[in-house]
């Protein structure tokens, strides 16, 4: 029977922040080594070395037999609406089946499985897009894959997960999520179309998360849930999270914002129409600490400015990873300024006063004027702020009022 020389060589990938460092670690040794290790070896298959050997005939057995193990129950790809995941469909049937693959080895925390493909970049990709559609797979920190050559010919990869929590911590970090979760949706509006859920999710996030940089599990849905203190990725992946339990279609979306700084935020679809969504730009202790959202003066509590906004409101501050390939969102119809009675195409004052008026019956603290266009914010500016109209709607005495402009997103904040 015929031995065949295999080399592995053992390529890793770790998650860090809202991007990824890569890693590529090869134990080569010298030709005279690696005689003497296949003599040490004998019959066994190494998986930590750099050496191993394999009956010729029985490859393709081992390899079906890995694929078999690591797939076990069908993956889940769609939401409960019926849909595939957003990033799972932007793939071809090819990386598709390899989505598969590495959806079901993360899934059950699984190592050192063979997938359908030698392609080390695609791996390096699909996994990507894993991670941006299955908010739930909060233990798995990056991946690793075992490249088997045989001379300069790459024969197989197989692929293992880098996980932060045993499956026993995972089981247990389930159910503490399970419990928090289950206290959230019942405070979803009842009977509430989509654009009210997706409010519901960005304010709750908002009111009961705080950023915070030292937190453990930063990166992952654990932070929010359990610690109620996140940075970006936390926020993004638990409105994700949130949004696949009532029914909202969305996705992980990276990229940098103004700083320079890797973020991330989601992308949804609200009643047919793709938005995105900023939870973490729309928290106030996010934006005084960063500081780079526009603002002139303190912004509200609650920042609106990023609920499904489209992607020319999102770029102004944002610059979008073209790693997935995002929709081109440009509808109008679910913003919150529009739907909320608060987006000025032209200066209408008579709407400015229903505006005010119906902050004060509602209780709210502050009043946001949106602006269609530069000349609108302009022209709005100089009469409520420069020429002070702006009095004549407030139900205060006192001549004195708090107020914050954003030139950058044209709008004006008055603190009633």
């Amino acid at each position: 029977m015929r031995r065949v020389l295999l080399c592995l060589l053992t390529v890793v990938m770790f998650l860090t922040g809202c991007g990824a460092e890569k890693m590529e670690d090869v134990n080569l040794k010298e030709m005279s080594e690696a005689a003497e290790s296949i003599r040490q070896a004998a019959d066994e298959i190494s998986t930590g070395n750099a050496l191993s050997t394999g009956e010729t005939e029985n490859e393709e057995e081992r390899a079906d037999s890995g694929r078999a193990e690591g797939n076990g129950e069908q993956p889940l790809l769609h939401d409960i609406s019926g849909m595939e995941k957003y990033a799972y469909s932007c793939l071809t049937d090819e990386e598709k089946a390899l989505y598969q693959e590495l959806y079901a080895i993360l899934k059950a925390q699984d190592s050192d499985v063979e997938v359908s493909t030698c392609d080390i970049e695609m791996v390096d990709k699909v996994f990507q897009y894993v991670m941006a559609d299955h908010p739930e797979l909060f233990y798995v920190d990056g991946y690793s894959v075992n490249k088997y050559m045989r001379g300069e010919e790459l024969k197989k990869l197989t692929a293992s997960g880098t996980y932060t929590y045993s499956p026993e911590e995972v089981a247990d970090l389930r159910e503490r999520i399970g419990s928090c979760v289950d206290k959230i949706l019942q405070e979803v509006p009842a009977g509430g179309g989509e654009y009210e859920k997706v409010k519901f999710v960005y304010e709750y996030l908002i009111e009961h998360t705080e950023y915070d940089l030292a937190v453990q599990d930063n990166q992952n849905i654990c932070s929010v849930f359990l610690s109620q203190r996140s940075v970006c990725q936390g926020y993004a992946k638990a409105a994700q999270y949130l949004f696949d339990k009532i029914g909202i279609y969305s996705t992980l979306v990276t990229g940098t914002v103004s700083s320079g700084a890797g973020h991330a935020w989601n992308l949804v679809r609200v009643d047919g129409e793709f938005y995105y969504v900023d939870s973490t730009w729309g928290d106030a202790s996010y934006v005084m600490r960063e500081g780079d959202s526009g603002y002139q003066g303190n912004p509200p509590a609650i920042n609106y400015e990023y609920l499904c906004v489209t992607t020319e409101q999102l770029c102004r501050t944002h610059t979008i990873d073209p790693m997935i390939p995002m929709p081109e969102c440009n509808s109008m119809k679910s913003n919150y300024y529009v739907r909320e009675g608060a987006y000025f195409e032209t200066v209408d004052m008579d709407k400015v006063r229903g505006l005010f008026e119906k902050s004060y019956e509602n209780g709210t603290e502050c009043v946001t004027l949106k602006c269609a266009d530069d000349n609108v914010y302009r022209e709005l500016q100089r009469r409520l702020i420069e020429e002070q109209e702006v009095f004549r709607y407030l139900h205060s005495g006192d001549r004195k009022v708090a107020f914050s402009d954003n030139p950058k997103q044209n709008s004006l904040s008055f603190w009633l």
